[in-house]
This record gives C-alpha cells, structure tokens and sequence, in this order.
C-alpha cells in the first residue's frame, strides 16, 4: 500500500473516531441530566452509564492507536521526502562542481597560452572576471614564448538532463507496510460479499 493511500485512510477513520466520540459524550451528557432530573436515576440508568463508559473508552483508545499509525506514517512520508530532496540537492551540487571544474579547466588552458572557443571564454569571464584577468595575462606572457594549442569547446559535447524532482509524490507513493484501518476493511469486506 501506498504511504498517501494509507494517510487518507487513516485520516478519514480518525474522523469518523471523532464523530463517534462526540455523540457518545453528548449521549453521556443527555444520560446526566436523566440520571439527576429522575428520582432515583443513578440507580436505574447505572448500567446504561456503564456501558456508555466503556464504549468512550473503546473509542479513546482506537482512536491511539489510530494516532500512532497516522505518526508512524507521517514520519515514513517525511523519511522519504527527505531523501528526495536531498538527492535533488546532490544532484544540482555535481553539477555545479562538475561547471566550476570546467571552468577551471578554461582557465589553466588559457592561462597556458591556448587556443580556447570565444563561448568557453565567455562562461569564464560572467563566472569571475578576476579568474578571467589572470588567466588572459599569464596566457598573453605565455603566447610569447611557445606555439600555442587549440581546444573545443568544453561545453558543446553536452546534452542537457532534465530530472524532475517530486518529493511529495515520491513521498505520497513509496510503500508501507501499514495496512488499512480495521474498519476500511469490514467495509471493503462487506461490499464484497454484496457484490457476489
């Protein structure tokens, strides 16, 4: 099952817990004002009370159990959310290393007197001005010396990825092993025999 499906289902239990916690108080309530209104009321609807006492707290502690199922869940959702975005920003990381060690790359070969395309030259000057300056001067006193070297471009042999990034839908989609809540399954239970 789906991290998103068994969210929902649990979600939507938790509100039917709640609508059934609040008629049983206000049942409860209703009891009260009977059991002081009637002469001799405690007496008489005392076992009425007791039972209505044990339904409130069968519902309270489904409605634990539910708490930490949609907690577990929660966290299951966030564990994975996490590890989407942080593989995003691993990703968008190595790319940028990968630039920077392009443009380093520019750099030495101009620095060295070489021959580079005016694109390459052009992402070193807009990525620093200052690496661009040094390189061209040392490059200038280069080129008085030797033969200089002509390269391609360092970017032109790149086709660009594109990586979409969904944290949330890898989160809503990873699988747990949380299965739906006891009730959704009577229900689908019960609409199955039906159907028969």
């Amino acid at each position: 099952m789906k991290v998103g499906d068994a969210l929902a289902a649990y979600r939507m239990e938790r509100k039917m817990i709640v609508q059934e916690r609040r008629q049983l108080y206000k049942q409860k309530e209703s009891l009260e004002r009977k059991m002081n209104a009637t002469e001799g009321g405690r007496e008489r609807y005392a076992e009425e009370a007791a039972t209505l006492e044990l339904s409130i707290n069968n519902v309270s502690e489904r409605f634990e159990e539910n708490l930490k199922v949609l907690d577990q869940l929660t966290e299951q959702e966030a564990a994975v959310w996490n590890a989407e975005v942080a593989r995003q920003q691993a990703d968008v990381m190595e790319d940028a290393a990968i630039e920077l060690g392009k443009l380093m790359e520019v750099a030495h070969r101009i620095a060295k007197g070489a021959i580079v395309p005016a694109t390459d030259e052009k992402k070193l000057l807009e990525y620093s001005f200052e690496l661009y300056q040094a390189a061209k001067s040392m490059g200038a006193i280069v080129q008085m010396q030797k033969k200089r070297e002509k390269y391609d471009s360092m970017w032109n042999d790149e086709e660009e990825e594109e990586q979409e990034y969904d944290p949330e839908g890898k989160a809503y989609n990873a699988e747990t092993d949380i299965g739906l809540p006891e009730s959704m399954v009577e229900v689908s239970a019960d609409a199955s025999d039906t159907q028969e």
